[in-house]
């Protein structure tokens, strides 16, 4: 049992246990204690049994550890505080968290031993790859995938819920913030991406959203997924006249992208980088001095000055270490599971059709990063977009932020013309087909 939540697999222990007894000797522990595997009923729950198990598929190794890891802790702390205020439904939750190690073929295969193993939902994924390469066993099994990371749209799933930004909330105002005179009126975006689906559709959107615009598209790269040699890349930068940078680089790849801007001396206050993917615990691996003044365009900071806001970031502390910190998606991350709970005890059932259906009451959760509201047409989440500029301690001041949250379009009409959503009635209306790496 590790902190009030019954966790089986290959997940790290929170730093004070660790430190206290031996992450190696914890782990044993959790195995030797933990309950035979749970099959039978389409909810995943046996009619005795007494625990209820749910899946995390977080990267604990591999270029996607630096960023996942946050994900998988602030679950277990999410669960364990649940399991302290008597479960769900009076069932504790006992968290199942395998290692997929980064590999889109291991996030397969996790899935579908967690979900052999009676699992009633999975939170997880960080790639758009990964999460892909998952929903078709989500559908098989018709259970739900939650998954808390921004992400490019044009994707709609009946068994996936999801969490983070898409594009109409974060890569559409980026460009207009950087447009606008507190933006500083930039003229000229380079765009720069890991080299998989979600920077291709991300960048997809922004020049169709650019197209006729004051804010000009004047160049475009992509970079291999964990690959860290930027600098042909930063000369192209610097060559295409651009005064800005659009960065959906993922995971330590971007290691590398900061390090090259500092060799070629790149000012950010001449020629500011906006990231789509870099929060608080990326920045724990990255030189001040190398990203010190560059900005990041996320729906939550760490350094968000509410009450509500600092007491979740003490309390993720207190359990995980007084050098960690909280950041997107962690915080969007936290609200999926509460909203998860919600449904789960409005439907009075783990079931998952019958937890779709407790969806269509539009459900809402006051976050630590603001209210948060379950769009059930999209089963897409309500966002702040907010804007922080990077500083010497490896937190952000908050120099923009929306005056409400925004609604969700996966399917933005500028970029997929006919295309939309609503799972309280047929589903997905499809438009014509969209070539992402054709012209706009």
């Amino acid at each position: 049992m590790e902190n009030g939540v019954r966790l089986v697999g290959e997940a790290v222990m929170p730093r004070r246990r660790a430190l206290a007894g031996g992450a190696a000797a914890t782990l044993a522990a959790a195995r030797l204690l933990a309950p035979a595997l749970f099959v039978g009923c389409t909810s995943g729950i046996g009619p005795r049994s007494r625990t209820v198990p749910v899946g995390l598929l977080h990267s604990q190794t591999g270029p996607l550890a630096i960023s996942a890891t946050g994900l998988r802790d602030i679950e277990l702390h999410a669960f364990e505080r649940i399991n302290e205020a008597g479960g769900i439904l009076g069932h504790p939750i006992e968290v199942r968290a395998p290692d997929p190690r980064s590999r889109p073929d291991l996030f397969v295969k996790r899935a579908r031993q967690l979900l052999d193993a009676g699992a009633v939902a999975l939170f997880g994924c960080w790639t758009s790859l990964a999460r892909k390469a998952v929903l078709p066993v989500m559908e098989e099994a018709r259970r739900l995938l939650f998954y808390s990371v921004q992400y490019e749209g044009n994707e709609s799933s009946p068994y996936c819920v999801y969490g983070g930004m898409v594009p109409n909330q974060q890569i559409v105002p980026a460009l207009d913030w950087l447009a606008s005179k507190d933006g500083g009126g930039r003229r000229k975006v380079f765009l720069v991406g890991s080299d998989y689906v979600f920077p291709r559709t991300a960048n997809f959107i922004a020049r169709k959203h650019l197209a006729g615009k004051e804010l000009k598209h004047v160049g475009t790269a992509y970079v291999p997924l964990g690959d860290r040699d930027f600098s042909a890349v930063v000369k192209r930068i610097r060559e295409s006249g651009a005064d800005c940078v659009l960065n959906t680089v993922n995971g330590d790849s971007n290691l590398g992208l900061f390090s090259a801007l500092a060799d070629a001396k790149v000012d950010p206050a001449k020629l500011p980088v906006v990231s789509t993917s870099i929060a608080e615990d990326e920045l724990r691996g990255l030189l001040p001095r190398q990203v010190q003044g560059h900005y990041a365009v996320s729906c939550y900071f760490q350094s968000l000055d509410t009450a509500a806001n600092r007491e979740w970031v003490a309390g993720f502390r207190r359990e995980f270490g007084f050098d960690r910190v909280t950041g997107d998606p962690m915080e969007p991350d936290w609200c999926l599971v509460h909203l998860w709970k919600q449904a789960v005890e409005r439907a009075g059932t783990f079931e998952t059709e019958a937890v779709r259906q407790a969806f269509r009451a539009g459900l809402e959760f006051a976050g630590p990063g603001g209210p948060v509201r379950l769009d059930p047409q999209t089963q897409h989440t309500s966002k702040f977009f907010r804007v922080g500029r990077i500083r010497a301690d490896r937190q952000f001041d908050i120099v923009h932020a929306s005056p409400a949250p925004l609604d969700p379009d996966p399917y933005p009409e500028v970029a997929f013309p006919g295309w939309s959503v609503d799972w309280t009635k047929e589903g997905v209306t499809r438009g014509p087909e969209v070539d992402i790496d054709g012209p706009v």
